[in-house]
C-alpha cells in the first residue's frame, strides 16, 4: 500500500545504490537509493505535470542525468577541444570550464552560413554501442532521466561568429537567422529522436544562455519573430516523442519567461543570483516549473545550511512546481542535507494537501 497520507521516517531506510556516469566532466555518481513510497521518476512527473509531489525532487538522487561523451559538444564544452561544428574550445583550470579559444571564428557572415557551416552526421555516431557500454544497465528505471544538449540557438551563433556579429545579425539579417535556426532545430530533433529511442530519455535539458546578471541579450520582440517559431518546433517534436523539455538559461532573463512558455517548455532552470525566482514562480508557476541549484559553502554551519534549505523549501518549493539540485562544499557535516531536504519538504507538502 503507497504511504500517501504521512511520513515515516522509514522512507530514509537505504535499501541500495545508483550508479550514474556525471556530466558535465564530472565522475561517476553514487548516490543512496532510499525506500520512498513512490519512485523517484513518479515524483518528478508529479512535478512537472502540476501536481503536488510527494516530496520536492532532488535530481542529484532521483533523476539520471545523460550527457554522452562521444558527442563532440560534450566533450569540447567540458574539458576543452574541437565542438560539433569545428569550434575550437580551451579548458581553463581555476574556472573548470572551457571557453571558446580566443580568435576562433567558423563562420565568417551568417548570410554565408549555407557555404560555410558543415552539418554534423548523427549517423556517423555508433550510439548503440555507446548506450550498450556506457549507459546499459545503469540507468534505473525507477529514476526520471534527463538528456543534456548544450550550444542552444543564441549560444552556437555567437560560438561561431562571436557575441559582436550576432548581435548584429539579430538586428540586420533576422530572415537569415530564422533560415539558419529552421535548419538548426532539424539537426536537434534528430538528435532528441536519439535521445529518447537510444538511451531512452524521458526529458530534454536544452542549454540556451540569453541574459547577463542585469538583463537579457535582446528583447523579448526579437526572441518572439526569430527564436519562438524554431523552439516552439523543438519543443512540438520533443512532446510528440512523449517527453518533457526543460531550458537551461542562465542570466537574468525573467521578462522571457512568458515566451518560455509559449515556446511550449515544461520547465526553466535559472540562474538564482540574477533573477527574483519568488516573484517569476508566483507569477508563471502554474505554467513553467522550475529547476535551480542550491549550493552549500563550506564555511556554512549546519544550522545556517539547514536553515537555508528550509527557507527555500518555503519559498518556491511550497508551490510544488521546484525540482533542485544539491551542491554542498563539505563532506563532513553532522546533518545529511538530501535527507534534510527529503524530510522537511515531505512534511510541509503532507500540510499543504491537509
Amino acid at each position: 500500500m503507497v504511504r500517501y497520507d504521512k511520513f515515516d521516517e522509514k522512507e530514509l531506510k537505504i535499501i541500495g545504490e545508483y550508479r550514474m556516469p556525471g556530466i558535465y566532466g564530472a565522475p561517476e555518481i553514487v548516490v543512496p537509493r532510499y525506500d520512498y513510497p513512490i519512485t523517484p521518476k513518479e515524483n518528478m512527473i508529479r512535478m512537472l505535470e502540476g501536481q503536488t509531489p510527494l516530496w520536492l525532487p532532488n535530481q542529484t538522487l532521483d533523476n539520471n542525468a545523460i550527457q554522452p561523451m562521444i558527442m563532440p559538444d560534450a566533450r569540447a564544452r567540458n574539458f576543452g577541444g574541437i565542438d560539433w561544428f569545428g569550434i575550437e574550445w580551451e579548458y581553463e583550470p581555476l574556472s573548470k570550464a572551457a571557453m571558446v579559444k580566443p580568435g576562433t571564428r567558423r563562420l565568417s557572415d551568417i548570410t554565408r552560413w549555407r557555404e560555410e557551416i558543415l552539418w554534423p552526421d548523427l549517423s556517423a555516431i555508433d550510439w548503440k554501442k555507446d548506450h550498450e557500454e556506457n549507459y546499459k544497465g545503469r540507468i534505473a528505471e525507477d529514476r526520471f532521466s534527463y538528456f543534456v544538449i548544450v550550444n542552444g540557438f543564441f549560444e552556437r551563433t555567437a560560438d561561431l561568429m562571436g557575441f559582436e556579429d550576432t548581435f548584429c545579425a539579430l538586428l540586420e539579417e533576422p530572415e537569415e537567422l530564422n533560415a539558419f535556426y529552421d535548419r538548426l532545430a532539424d539537426w536537434h530533433i534528430g538528435l532528441i529522436t536519439i535521445a529518447k529511442e537510444i538511451y531512452h530519455a524521458d526529458m530534454i535539458l536544452f542549454h540556451d544562455d540569453m541574459g547577463t546578471q542585469i538583463d537579457t541579450f535582446f528583447s523579448p520582440d526579437i526572441f518572439e519573430k526569430i527564436f519562438l517559431p524554431q523552439y516552439q518546433k523543438i519543443t512540438k517534436a520533443t512532446h510528440d516523442m512523449g517527453m518533457y523539455i526543460c531550458l537551461h538559461s542562465c542570466g537574468c532573463v525573467g521578462r522571457l519567461l512568458p515566451l518560455f512558455i509559449q515556446a511550449g517548455f515544461d520547465a526553466w532552470e535559472g540562474q538564482d543570483n540574477a533573477n527574483d525566482k519568488k516573484a517569476l514562480m508566483d507569477t508563471y508557476g502554474k505554467e513553467l516549473a522550475q529547476c535551480t541549484m542550491y549550493e552549500f559553502s563550506a564555511d556554512m554551519s549546519d544550522e545556517d545550511a539547514i536553515a537555508y534549505l528550509h527557507e527555500k523549501v518555503d519559498g518556491l518549493g511550497l508551490t510544488g512546481r521546484l525540482a533542485c539540485r544539491l551542491w554542498d562544499e563539505r563532506s563532513d557535516r553532522a546533518v545529511n542535507l538530501s535527507e534534510e531536504l527529503y524530510r522537511y519538504s515531505r512534511m510541509r507538502y503532507l500540510k499543504l494537501q491537509a
